[in-house]
């Protein structure tokens, strides 16, 4: 199916599901390669990132902890340029090796709020993993470790990224027509 609709919008395809995949594992083989005997302890953002994390972490093969939190700063079709926290981190990151798994990074006003806290929580070290990436739009000088992929600024849905809570359980990407 090369177009759906979702709502008032209409959406063709961009990313396939192999796409996706192949660019999914390379990211878990670099992480592997990169942190092994680190102990990560991965912090995936709800609710857009739970595709990609399950994903990643079936390519994860070192020693880690995964937990999760949810932040919210899009409304519709367009950020709010303020960042909510509706889920907080329950545990500690004191002295531990951090992954951040994100779904998109786009303008990074999300990633910088993460990163600032996670800092001020006394993580050792920070590393950011996002599926996609927005390099038109960056606004933040955000350091991005790994990217799966990197896309033009255009409105997308499917794999875990939603218009109005719809579309994430679609397995590929569309953007918006």
């Amino acid at each position: 199916m090369n177009n759906i609709q979702i709502k008032d919008k209409v959406f063709t395809l961009s990313i396939s599901e192999e796409q996706i995949q192949k660019a999914v594992k390379q990211v878990g083989e670099s992480i592997n390669k990169d942190l092994a005997g680190l102990d990560p302890l991965f912090i995936c953002v709800l609710n857009g990132a739970f595709m990609f994390a399950g994903d990643l972490m079936k390519v994860i093969n070192i020693p880690c902890e995964i937990t999760f939190v949810k932040l919210s700063s899009y409304e519709g079709l367009y950020t709010t340029g303020s960042v909510k926290e509706i889920i907080g981190l329950n545990e500690s990151v004191v002295g531990r090796n951090v992954v951040v798994v994100e779904d998109i990074i786009d303008t990074g006003i999300t990633m910088e709020r993460i990163l600032s806290s996670l800092k001020a929580k006394g993580a050792k070290s920070i590393h950011v993993s996002t599926f996609l990436q927005k390099p038109d739009a960056l606004q933040r000088d955000i350091q991005i470790d790994y990217i799966a992929m990197k896309i033009p600024n255009d409105f997308i849905v499917g794999y875990g990224l939603d218009y109005d809570g719809y579309g994430r359980n679609l397995k590929e990407i569309y953007t918006v027509v």
